[in-house]
């Protein structure tokens, strides 16, 4: 049986942000990080609200969002009674709204608002999703949320925000989306809905990702890379996802590694790991021929060959580093820290999905691979 629901109603293109000017005598919150405040993105979106609404920002959402600024925001949204959150920002942004709502929610604190998604990076899809990982700095490990409480009422996709991303974010939330897309077409609960989501997303990475990176100000590529990234967080949404998710979140949350560079690093590994599966290589090749990587009659060993060749390209395009010893953490650090690592990827929600069974002692040989 094939199960699909998607809530979000989507609004894509340059002026998205428009949908805000009929929104009339409101309480909104705004949630976003420090720098999407004082930069004055956020005045891009709000100069377009009435001034008949009331609208308060909290500005404290960091990248891999915490228990701490979580709770932060708990209390301001108790305080204010809004009648809309706005996530607006990349995906730690997104996921702290998230985070927000759900613990107001469960405790009954406050009547549900209308949730609005604004990406500005191109990379998570929380704007669609119904999951937000939430860091625990004591443990080091990334907790995930899951509720269809917290998918968004409406995103807005408007390009225009991405237009200043730096190259290199571009590459790891670029990569993040590959990941996203390449692991749902493989997870245990895909289904035909989540392949066409997934299928499109790849097909569209291919010909934009770097078009974006190279200049950031194509607007047509960012458009395209911004609705991939909507497409795999609603494939993944539907499906699920795997062990390349589970291990970055612990790569995140021990090492502070970007989320979408923490995939990447990982992604050939785990394709590998799981292509020991034949049925799961028939679907991975399947994919490379969707997206015309390589031809119907190849092999899908081959075939498989050729998305790995195709993600190694586009890493060492982008500049991206391959190894954890490329980032300065040093052997004795990495190690030491494996143990926990391996542990908690195991509890990582994401694995629940994953379409190849997997333990220790393979988690901790993926882990000593990319060192």
């Amino acid at each position: 049986m094939s199960n699909v629901f998607i809530k979000t109603k989507i609004f894509s293109g340059h002026y998205a942000v428009e949908y805000m000017r009929n929104i009339h005598g409101k309480r909104i919150m705004v949630v976003c990080d420090q720098f999407l405040s004082e930069s004055g993105a956020v005045r891009y979106m709000t100069e377009t609200l009435d001034s008949s609404n009331e609208v308060v920002i909290f500005d404290q959402a960091i990248p891999d969002p915490t228990i701490e600024v979580v709770g932060k925001g708990v209390a301001m949204i108790c305080r204010i009674h809004p009648d809309i959150v706005i996530g607006f920002g990349g995906g730690s942004a997104i996921d702290t709204a998230k985070g927000i709502l759900y613990f107001a929610g469960i405790k009954k604190l406050i009547s549900k608002p209308q949730f609005i998604t604004i990406p500005t990076t191109s990379g998570t899809g929380s704007e669609v999703t119904s999951v937000a990982v939430i860091t625990d700095p004591e443990s080091r490990a990334k907790h995930l949320i899951a509720s269809d409480d917290i998918l968004a009422d409406t995103a807005l996709l408007d390009a225009g925000l991405t237009l200043s991303v730096p190259p290199s974010v571009t590459a790891n939330t670029g990569m993040d989306v590959l990941t996203h897309a390449l692991e749902a077409y493989v997870a245990y609960n895909a289904n035909t809905f989540s392949d066409a989501l997934a299928e499109k997303a790849v097909e569209l990475l291919t010909k934009s990702l770097l078009s974006c990176f190279q200049n950031g100000k194509n607007l047509e590529a960012r458009t395209c890379m911004h609705e991939a990234s909507t497409l795999a967080g609603m494939a993944f949404n539907t499906a699920g996802l795997g062990v390349n998710h589970s291990i970055a979140h612990q790569l995140g949350g021990t090492f502070h590694i970007p989320h979408g560079l923490a995939n990447a690093i990982l992604l050939n590994r785990v394709i590998d790991y799981n292509c020991a599966d034949y049925g799961i290589m028939r679907k991975y090749g399947a994919l490379a021929c969707k997206v015309q990587l390589t031809g119907s009659s190849e092999s899908p060993a081959l075939a498989v060959s050729a998305l790995k060749e195709m993600i190694t390209l586009l890493m060492r395009c982008m500049k991206m580093p391959f190894t954890i010893r490329e980032l300065g953490i040093s052997k004795e650090d990495y190690e030491k820290q494996i143990p926990n690592m391996t542990a908690n990827a195991l509890m990582d929600f994401c694995l629940g999905t994953t379409p190849r069974a997997i333990g220790a002692a393979a988690i901790k040989e993926i882990l000593l691979s990319i060192y």
